[in-house]
């Protein structure tokens, strides 16, 4: 790993060309002759010729936009919002892009940024050390952050520490720990924004609920037997979790006078290999499952029963990312590929396979392109890896379907 440097002078954000992508060692193979294998030439004119008009208008649907690199760390958590970009790293930095260039910075003491997630002006980070921290935007100053405080805060920790009744016994340090800190990593955050509601889940097989708005901790739930590497709250009010102990929960959350509770209502897997990565399209009627074998899962909500819907194969290794837009699911895995899937009722096709990267892809972001249509939905695709990079990609559901190359 290379030294963290602050030096201006080395960052650099590298527009792609034709040759963005690392090419496969044969040079005639059916995935390097793919469109999909090819960034899209940005300054194409039309051509007289009409079948190479084609393959220009298919180059552009599915195409790499460029790369941001800076090597300073490794890339863990991508969030986006606004025509902005967060990236976070192992490294103390959250970086801020816009327009493909560096827009600001702020620094964390911890480390290891695992999560990032973005609610009105306040930006919310996990991190390695358990710790959620909480950042806002200044209003004189929309490139300036300032940190605005830690979940849980001094007063609550204190607060809770008077009672003894709010201790319990900790598996990882067999020592007594608050109900209200994450004793070990935060993994994932997600966000109710109709109830102004922050989920935490960590690695000591907890989620907890806070209120975004005055940082309390309103519940933790013991939720799996290992850890729990992701949460997503929907709309409707259910919350999924996916752990090491190869489980997917559903949690149905209700409110009482005085506080909020989530019981489980179904457990939708329980394997062998481990749950890494989970992903809820915008209606909630479908859930995604990636798992450490590679394999991706899903279910479809008919009323308020589950059915599971199959399986998409398109990794060689463990899948450790997933996002839905519009019709598509996007997958990173650890063999440095993200595979396009659209979903046409009950069908899920692979689009495309992107490469490029030369790490593991480790989180996704996805936001509304502007030129998108509605007959034309258009994606714009961020993938942070292990190798130091953020890819930016730009995808439209109408693109053709892949016939070459190994997903089937």
């Amino acid at each position: 790993m290379s030294s963290t440097t602050n030096n201006d002078d080395e960052f650099n954000v590298q527009k792609s060309k034709f040759s963005a992508y690392d090419r496969l060692s044969c040079e005639n193979s059916p995935m390097n002759m793919s469109p999909w294998n090819q960034s899209c030439n940005l300054n194409a004119t039309n051509d007289d010729d009409d079948d190479n008009d084609d393959v220009m208008k298919n180059n552009r649907k599915i195409c790499l936009i460029g790369s941001l690199v800076r090597e300073e760390g490794h890339i863990y958590s991508l969030a986006t919002k606004n025509d902005l970009l967060y990236t976070g790293s192992d490294s103390k930095n959250i970086r801020v892009w816009k327009d493909m260039k560096e827009f600001s910075a702020f620094k964390s003491n911890s480390g290891l940024v695992k999560a990032i997630i973005i609610s009105g002006d306040k930006i919310f980070t996990g991190h390695q050390d358990g710790k959620v921290r909480v950042w806002k935007v200044q209003p004189n100053n929309p490139s300036s952050f300032k940190p605005a405080g830690t979940l849980p805060t001094f007063f609550d920790i204190f607060k809770a520490s008077i009672r003894p009744s709010n201790y319990f016994m900790s598996a990882k340090h067999n020592k007594a720990s608050i109900w209200i800190k994450h004793w070990d990593a935060i993994s994932c955050l997600s966000m109710d924004h109709n109830h102004g509601l922050l989920y935490s889940a960590s690695w000591d097989r907890t989620f907890k609920v806070w209120r975004a708005d005055s940082s309390k901790c309103l519940e933790s739930v013991k939720a799996h037997e290992d850890a729990v590497n992701s949460v997503v709250a929907s709309a409707d009010g259910v919350v999924y979790t996916g752990s090491a102990d190869g489980t997917v929960k559903i949690w149905q959350r209700e409110f009482t006078p005085k506080t909020i509770r989530h019981v489980l209502v179904h457990t939708l897997l329980n394997q062998e290999c481990a749950v890494t990565a989970l992903a809820v399209n915008k209606s909630g009627s479908v859930v995604y499952c990636g798992s450490s074998d590679g394999v991706v899962n899903f279910w479809e909500k008919e009323k308020k029963s589950w059915t599971h819907g199959g399986v998409l194969k398109g990794h060689k290794l463990a899948v450790l990312c997933l996002e839905s837009a519009g019709n598509l699911v996007f997958s990173g895995s650890a063999d440095k590929n993200i595979c396009v899937w659209r979903k046409e009722g009950c069908v899920h096709t692979c689009l495309s396979m992107l490469t490029g990267h030369n790490g593991p892809v480790k989180c996704l972001a996805v936001e509304q392109d502007k030129e998108s249509t509605t007959s034309d939905q258009k994606w714009v695709l961020y993938s942070g890896s292990l190798d130091k990079s953020v890819k930016v990609w730009s995808v439209s559901e109408m693109a053709p379907i892949m016939h070459n190359g190994d997903v089937q």
